[in-house]
């Protein structure tokens, strides 16, 4: 009964005569109920902004962002975390995700490991979880057990906990420092939150990395410069970032970034601050990161 007072459970009038529709129709209604996510999305971004204030306040100084959930939601938060290494050149620690039923729940559903708040309790403490790290609990109902565990246990040690949920007043809610909200309404087809929901959280969670990264100095411009370049594909990208911001041709930013063991952000400064590849190590340390800071720098030795 809890659970079919929940906005998330409701039935959608736009879908129920789904199994009457034809193909086109089906796809219209999905089309029509995902265009309203994004201004979900939007009404809760005041929270979103808090939220990412504490993450990077927490991985400036040396804490770590987990993602705790069930099912759908922890998948989410396994793609999310997944993709920071690559991109941003993170080590594999920084942003991790706990999920119920663990890591082999990704590819097949572990029926009943979200149940226990105990389970999601002990899964974090596993972890070593610190008042230096951030947990955040995904669950679209806002009332799965699991992720609910995971924050209380967090939030007793001094953790700074977020939650996000599908649902206004949601019961995780209580047990985080800033709750999420983003009320996207009844799911097409009844409590398949996979979808609208679903699609609502990962723009969310993709959000929280892009932003907390940027603000990290993991980018320059709009160009990820802490590419980790580990593939032919990565590589490309590269050598086209490092002549998008400096200008040179392919052949010096292939030869550059070979002498800095493939990292962009060296790279770059040596070819725009006209410095060794040790002084421009030298110029992004002392600048913390920041591409535009270590350049300036960089010129400054040679004046």
């Amino acid at each position: 009964m809890e659970l079919a007072k929940l906005t998330t459970e409701q039935r959608n009038k736009a879908s129920m005569k789904l199994d009457q529709m034809s193909t086109m129709e089906i796809l219209n209604v999905i089309n029509k109920e995902d265009k309203k996510v994004a201004a979900a999305v939007e009404t809760v971004l005041p929270k979103v902004n808090e939220a990412i204030e504490h993450i990077y306040e927490a991985l400036k100084n040396d804490g770590r962002l987990f993602y705790v959930g069930a099912g759908t939601s922890g998948r989410l938060g396994v793609v999310d975390a997944s993709e920071c290494p690559p991109t941003f050149m993170t080590s594999n620690d920084m942003v991790q995700t706990v999920m119920a039923g663990g890591n082999g729940a990704f590819f097949n559903a572990v029926e009943g490991s979200e149940d226990e708040a105990a389970q999601g309790a002990h899964d974090i403490k596993a972890k070593h979880l610190t008042n230096k790290d951030v947990v955040v609990g995904i669950t679209a109902s806002g009332r799965t057990p699991y992720p609910i565990g995971a924050l209380e246990y967090a939030r007793g040690i001094g953790a700074y906990t977020v939650s996000l949920s599908c649902n206004e007043d949601s019961f995780i809610s209580q047990f985080a420092d800033t709750e999420i909200e983003v009320v996207v309404g009844p799911e097409v087809l009844t409590g398949s939150t996979r979808m609208k929901a679903a699609t609502a959280h990962k723009m969310i969670l993709n959000m929280i990395s892009t932003t907390t990264m940027v603000k990290l100095g993991k980018v320059y411009e709009n160009l990820m410069v802490d590419v980790h370049a580990s593939n032919y594909k990565l590589m490309q990208r590269a050598r086209r970032i490092i002549m998008e911001i400096t200008g040179v041709d392919y052949d010096e930013a292939d030869q550059t970034l070979a002498l800095t063991n493939n990292q962009v952000k060296p790279a770059i400064v040596m070819i725009k601050g006209g410095v060794t590849y040790q002084k421009a190590e030298e110029a992004i340390k002392r600048s913390n990161g920041y591409v535009r800071d270590a350049i300036a720098l960089a010129i400054n030795f040679n004046v």
